[in-house]
């Protein structure tokens, strides 16, 4: 089979029966067709899959790693992988060539959250005296009182939050919906923010929840720049973005006695072990304050507590 009709048999597959999202899709036809287009410059022949074999794949990785970072080539690698599972799963390839690649490894990163009061200091920067700042706090509130993705909250139409059942529809990775119950704060902002939306031309016929100034749905990117600038008016919290605020959100739950199964509903997350990177952040958290604060963890260069 040419390589080109299987890479189009893939992005069709990952758009309608995967539930992709654009963004994932490209991402993945991206990769694939870099790896056709490098070994083509290399001179190398690859016209069906079974030029793309053991040889070529590890000579491909080689080069990617003396240029990427490893994060880089583990994304490259992880979508070679997913092609050639979707082949064998179709009969259209015999063999399977990128279950012998290695991905790099890569630093355990802990997720960055916010303290509770640097929270609540950055729900209120954007000044509820204007539609733009009634509109940012709406966001703010609802990235730290529901824990949505960037792209989830950017997808949300004003029939996708209940007021009286006080929650959110999200449709989240792989189209699966869920509904998340939004606080009390998320809600007074949520209403401010329609009441300020209905005099904005033109929302009246946009489905969209949050709109910008000409009526239309704000896109991911613009979201992600308003947070900015907020952390940056704020001047303490530098390099906050949406997903810092899902991460404090999830944080504060589970510091508060929230199980991790009840926090893996909410963030829709598919698998428990994504969500249980945020104990090792509050155990982490706590051994700092521990530190800090309590008189038998400091020790004296000779090793006795200088707090007895």
């Amino acid at each position: 089979m040419e390589i080109e009709s299987a890479i189009r048999a893939f992005e069709t597959h990952l758009a309608a029966e995967r539930n992709a999202s654009p963004r994932t899709v490209e991402a993945y036809i991206r990769d694939l067709r870099a790896l056709v287009a490098w070994a083509r410059d290399d001179g190398r022949k690859v016209r069906s899959l079974g030029d793309l074999d053991i040889v070529l794949l590890r000579s491909y990785l080689a080069f990617l790693y003396e240029r990427l970072e490893p994060s880089s080539v583990a994304r490259k690698v992880s979508s070679i992988r997913a092609f050639f599972k979707f082949l064998g799963s179709r009969k259209m390839h015999d063999s399977n060539p990128a279950r012998l690649l290695r991905s790099p490894k890569l630093p355990h990163k802990l997720p960055r959250f916010l303290t509770v009061d640097q929270a609540v200091e950055l729900m209120g920067v954007p000044p509820d005296s204007t539609p733009r700042g009634v509109r940012e706090r709406a966001i703010l509130e609802v990235l730290y009182g529901a824990g949505l993705r960037v792209s989830e909250l950017a997808s949300l139409d004003v029939d996708s939050f209940s007021p009286s059942e006080r929650c959110v529809r999200v449709l989240g990775k792989g189209r699966k919906e869920r509904i998340v119950p939004v606080g009390r704060h998320a809600l007074a902002a949520l209403g401010r923010w329609l009441e300020a939306r209905s005099a904005i031309p033109g929302a009246a016929s946009e489905p969209a929840l949050f709109v910008g100034e000409t009526g239309r749905r704000l896109g991911v990117r613009t979201i992600q720049r308003l947070v900015k600038r907020s952390t940056a008016l704020l001047g303490t919290t530098g390099g906050v973005g949406p997903h810092t605020l899902r991460h404090t959100y999830a944080t504060h739950l589970l510091a508060s006695g929230a199980g991790l199964r009840e926090i893996q509903q909410l963030l829709g997350h598919a698998s428990l072990r994504t969500t249980q990177r945020y104990t090792h952040v509050t155990v982490e958290h706590l051994a700092e304050v521990y530190d800090r604060t309590h008189p038998k963890a400091h020790r004296s260069e000779d090793g006795s507590n200088e707090g007895k």
